[in-house]
């Protein structure tokens, strides 16, 4: 136990306390996202940190969405966002929530305030506001209506959710301090005139609470005990509990700050995704080039690679950027004991084996996974022809090279020894089919003389292959030239996307669905894609690479 208490991160700390001093009965968490576009890797930390603490401590996870700026909110990320997180594994149970759901307590709330004298009406433009705030290093300037009277702010506001008063020409703004070292107190804007159609309320309301007013209220509402966020709302913790304080909550939650998670060379902001998908330079939200959760979900990522990427990165208070490697270890990890290895011929030439008897197919036995005897085997075609890689045979060798070249014996996987004997090309002198024999008595892939082959290839039988698609990924942008240019545009990778269209793959894997993986023989892990595959027709994307530039730190 002494062990365990010293490895728990400082969340779990301040929550022992707060358990130990009687501050809570039971602990609540939440995520709480804007629906205003899809969630990425950086999200799913927050996810499963706030699930993960909910379930640790026996307490309540909230799943609320903060809706409260209609101008750039869809029911289609709502409902993306909902998909996301239950494939994540976090379950809200019956502890669905959104802030519209609280906008008259809102109200309320914001009347209380005025009633108080601690929120005022200010008719100055949001430039003006900005101009009166001051500096770092200068305090701000008060508003010349942060005078009027309670009376009269109280008519004001009322006007304002009457539909009296245009977009821009007033807000109600919380009175504080405008000498304040933190600019986030000095009277920030609380509630502002929106003639916005909601996606819920509809035309009911024109104005609209600022995340910083109504973000506090909604923890307080449903009984949020440890409201947790990442670093750069720090500093709005002030104003968090300033409003929970002044409108009267007996047990306001606590807000709580961590570091985010930075992944390199990736795009995370909604603005440039936005970009990208208006543009057509990704086909959605969900291009297995982006780190959207959904994106991820259609390259073939798992949930439990995604909870261990997680895990690995740790929570702290310090920011830093974690290398993609790591998440690409973590779902080879993931993949590599629970998925068939499968023979998939990506770039393909044409092996004849000329003393092979006659046209007929056999049925060869192979095991699903080497490493994991619990997956079994299957009967894959073997016969007369085959494709191979067309990298597994060359003319002019190297020194070294173990693979097919005239007058060298290999390894057929699962199969037999072969020799080659010579070759076909076109006038170009590009090869296209590969001549070989084959020696009947290696039948399972060893010879009963003991002799040794140097070399093993891959193959599909020519006459039951399936012609898939199958498509190569790269990162989305050039990671030698970094995320971003000087004029703030994206550094995008040209070579991103390779679609290649003439692969042939074994017949069993014809009938793999959606977001179905495996691995394919020293081409890596490999999903049937969501969007694009039809039955019997899948088109595969690359998940990962076999090889890792990452190594796991040792304890």
């Amino acid at each position: 136990m002494e062990n365990e208490t010293v490895s728990r991160n400082f969340i779990e700390q301040i929550i022992d306390k707060d358990l130990q001093e009687g501050k809570y009965e039971q602990i609540c968490t939440r995520f709480p996202p804007e629906p205003n576009g899809y969630l990425h890797i950086g999200h799913a930390k927050s996810i499963l940190l706030n699930y993960g603490l909910a379930q640790q401590y026996h307490g309540q996870f909230n799943m609320r969405f903060d809706d409260t700026n209609p101008t750039k909110e869809k029911v289609e990320f709502v409902e993306s966002i909902k998909a996301d997180i239950q494939w994540l594994g976090a379950d809200w149970g019956d502890h669905l929530y959104f802030a519209s759901d609280y906008f008259d307590r809102m109200y309320e709330a914001a009347v209380g305030l005025i009633k108080k004298g601690k929120a005022y009406v200010c008719d100055l433009s949001a430039e003006q506001i900005r101009e009166y705030r001051g500096t770092l290093t200068e305090p701000g300037k008060e508003s010349p209506y942060r005078s009027r009277s309670v009376e009269e702010n109280l008519q004001l506001f009322e006007a304002m959710k009457n539909g009296e008063v245009e977009d821009g020409a007033k807000v109600l703004r919380a009175k504080i301090d405008m000498a304040s070292p933190n600019m986030n107190m000095r009277d920030p804007v609380i509630y502002r005139v929106a003639h916005m159609h909601h996606h819920r309320t509809g035309d009911k309301w024109c104005i609209y609470p600022m995340y910083d007013f109504a973000h506090p209220l909604e923890d307080a509402f449903e009984g949020v005990t440890h409201s947790i966020c990442t670093l750069e709302f720090e500093d709005h913790r002030p104003l968090y509990d300033w409003v929970v304080r002044e409108v009267g909550f007996e047990h306001p939650p606590k807000q709580i700050e961590f570091a985010k998670l930075y992944l390199t060379n990736v795009v995370t902001g909604k603005r440039y995704i936005k970009k990208l998908v208006e543009e057509g330079i990704v086909d959605g939200w969900d291009d297995p080039r982006l780190v959207s959760i959904a994106a991820l979900r259609r390259r073939g990522f798992t949930p439990e690679s995604i909870k261990m990427f997680v895990e690995l990165c740790g929570v702290s208070k310090a920011n830093s950027s974690v290398d993609y490697a790591m998440l690409e270890y973590c779902i080879r990890e993931d993949l590599k004991l629970k998925r068939p290895r499968m023979m998939a011929i990506l770039d393909p030439i044409k092996l004849v084996i000329d003393n092979y008897p006659g046209d007929d197919v056999e049925y060869l036995e192979a095991a699903n996974n080497m490493e994991n005897e619990a997956l079994g085997s299957r009967q894959i075609p073997f016969g007369k022809e085959l494709y191979i890689e067309r990298e597994d045979f060359m003319v002019e060798p190297p020194k070294k090279y173990k693979r097919l070249f005239v007058g060298t014996e290999v390894r057929l996987m699962n199969a037999y020894f072969v020799t080659c004997t010579g070759y076909e090309a076109d006038e170009n002198g590009v090869v296209h089919t590969v001549h070989c024999t084959y020696d009947p008595a290696t039948k399972g892939g060893n010879a009963p003389d003991g002799r040794k082959v140097k070399g093993t290839i891959h193959w599909v039988s020519a006459a039951k292959a399936v012609p898939v698609e199958v498509r190569l990924y790269e990162n989305i942008i050039d990671e030698a030239k970094g995320v971003y240019n000087e004029d703030g545009s994206l550094n995008l990778n040209p070579n991103s996307l390779t679609v290649l269209k003439n692969c042939y793959v074994e017949p069993a894997l014809a009938e793999a669905k959606p977001y179905d993986s495996f691995q394919f023989v020293r081409n890596g892990f490999f999903c049937a894609d969501s969007h694009d595959s039809k039955e019997g027709a899948p088109v595969f994307n690359r998940i990962v690479s076999l090889k890792s530039s990452f190594k796991l730190p040792k304890a």
